[in-house]
């Protein structure tokens, strides 16, 4: 069974032999093929390319896999399958916790790389937003994690970082102070919203023109918080 002309699969993984070997089994296949070798060009080219699906290592000289896959998870929803060295369970769990769609272990069997392909992009729908969102003055490029305001970049800790790209994510609704919590900050942290108040705070100074009264991040009184564009 071949794959639609159209849908195109990155490879990104470290290793020539595993990247030729994958290619040469994919278009078998009937996938189109891209290949990056690292972490930080592979983002880069889902954000600008887009592809149907992804085949991800762990080992990347620049960056974990399983950090790649969080990262992505910020801003998009294309199919990973995840093909690595690594057998053990926790590093499954891991990667599949992460937003990983499928794990295969190294070495694999063709046929089955096709199927666990075909399956993945058969039921994942793709709801990719743009890796990079604008709100008035203020651009956010999820793939790099860069902000800029007026075309001046800001530095956000990773904490601000994250309560922000939440916050884009569901823009235009209202998020709950026990939501944030618990995604920026994890599930035990849900009633200290003291840390929330402190880095929107931060966040308002960084972003907004009149932190005290801000333009667009807006809080809902006793709910939690709302972006608006």
């Amino acid at each position: 069974m071949s794959a639609p002309p159209t849908s195109t699969l990155l490879i990104i993984d470290d290793e020539p032999q595993i990247r030729r070997l994958l290619r040469v089994t994919l278009e078998g296949g009937g996938y189109r093929v891209r290949e990056t070798d690292t972490a930080t060009l592979g983002l880069q080219e889902i954000a600008h390319q887009t592809p149907d699906g992804v085949i991800l290592d762990l080992g990347l000289p620049d960056l974990d896999g399983t950090e790649v896959i969080r990262r992505l998870r910020d801003w998009s929803r294309v199919p990973v399958l995840v093909l690595s060295v690594r057998e053990g369970e926790d590093d499954k769990i891991a990667a599949l916790d992460a937003g990983a769609d499928d794990y295969l272990t190294k070495p694999f069997n063709g046929r089955e790389l096709l199927a666990r392909v075909r399956a993945i992009l058969r039921r994942t729908q793709l709801t990719n937003e743009p890796a990079i969102a604008r709100i008035g003055d203020i651009e956010i490029d999820r793939a790099a994690r860069t902000i800029r305001r007026a075309n001046a970049e800001i530095h956000l800790t990773a904490k601000e970082y994250a309560l922000f790209a939440l916050l884009v994510q569901h823009r235009g609704k209202v998020v709950t102070h026990r939501q944030i919590l618990r995604e920026v900050w994890g599930p035990n942290a849900e009633e200290n919203t003291h840390y929330l108040r402190v880095v929107m705070t931060h966040l308002r100074q960084k972003l907004e023109a009149t932190p005290n009264s801000p333009q667009h991040l807006k809080t809902e009184s006793g709910i939690g918080y709302r972006l608006v564009e």
